[in-house]
């Protein structure tokens, strides 16, 4: 009895936002199809949000219309209060762009990406901002930024048609198969990888030109990376200024978490996830440093992060 009450209390008392929350945003239909597509996709999302232990919350999932612009600025202040674990906010829908301004459609009045971004300013947790509608490229310009992932259907405002890249990502986020480097849980990046590879299949099967083409950011540059510069988990291409490349950060969110993961504490998941960073950008300059200099600090890096795996395998890491 007192071990349960300890934990009532644990659990009573911990930090809402040391939980992810998916954020699942339906957008105007347009037609009853597309409806019960959207009501699927968001549906997938509840499933994994509830299989990893975070929480669910759904804009736009309401019969009989009504108007979700408020509703949605509602959510953002409810749910982006400060802490660890990440926000996913999933735009579901369709998107428009009249050559300056991209929006959301939504029940009632659109969101711009300006409007979002402004919305997302005092949200201090980390975000991931997965836009899954056409035309949503330029919505990386406007969200971009420290301690973010924003994955958008499209390259840019012109791929207007409908993106398809929303039902694969729903799909992948909890699919094993997804899980590209084999170590039992599927990460964001897995997840988009999958997605836009599966999305491009589709084109190619129905022998139709390709009318979307995915991009992911998380290193703040407002740039975004096309899915097929990757090979693995890895981006193989580099921009010419030099930017450090994506896909680490992403990499690192896991909406279902392996059993190791879930048994190291917060501050060793952080340390954990910054040695990784560091070692993902100390690789991009292979060839521009000295080799001794480069294994030297490959190799603190390296130690480092071994003994935080050994010391959370023994129960140390707690």
């Amino acid at each position: 009895m007192p071990a349960l009450l300890a934990l009532t209390l644990c659990l009573a008392l911990a930090d809402p936002a040391d939980r992810s929350c998916v954020l699942i945003v339906e957008g105007a239909p347009g037609t009853p199809e597309y409806g019960a597509e959207f009501r699927r996709w968001a549906g997938l999302w509840r499933a994994a949000a509830e299989k990893g232990g975070a929480e669910a919350v759904t804009v736009g999932e309401a019969e009989g219309g009504g108007v979700d612009r408020d509703a949605l600025k509602q959510a953002l202040a409810d749910k982006g209060t400060a802490g660890r674990e990440p926000l996913w906010i999933v735009l579901i829908g369709h998107g428009t762009f009249d050559g300056r301004e991209p929006k959301f459609n939504l029940r009632g009045p659109d969101v711009s990406a300006a409007e979002l971004a402004d919305w997302l300013k005092p949200i201090k947790r980390p975000l991931a901002i997965l836009d899954c509608t056409s035309s949503s490229g330029p919505f990386i310009n406007a969200l971009s930024g420290e301690g973010r992932v924003v994955a958008t259907a499209t390259r840019s405002g012109d791929e207007q048609n409908f993106a398809r890249l929303g039902q694969y990502l729903a799909e992948a986020i909890a699919d094993p198969t997804s899980d590209l480097d084999k170590d039992g849980q599927v990460s964001l990046l897995e997840a988009f990888l999958t997605a836009a590879a599966r999305t491009q299949e589709f084109y190619r099967s129905k022998a139709r030109l390709a009318t979307e083409h995915a991009l992911i950011d998380d290193n703040g540059d407002k740039l975004g990376t096309p899915a097929d510069w990757f090979r693995g988990i890895h981006a193989t291409k580099r921009v010419k200024s030099g930017a450090a490349a994506d896909g680490a950060r992403a990499h690192q969110l896991h909406l279902i978490k392996n059993d190791r993961e879930q048994r190291m504490s917060p501050e060793v998941r952080d340390r954990r996830d910054q040695l990784e960073r560091a070692a993902s950008d100390l690789r991009a300059t292979k060839g521009t440093i000295p080799d001794d200099a480069y294994y030297a600090r490959l190799e603190k890096i390296m130690v480092e992060l071994a003994r935080l795996y050994r010391d959370s395998s023994s129960g140390d890491g707690r």
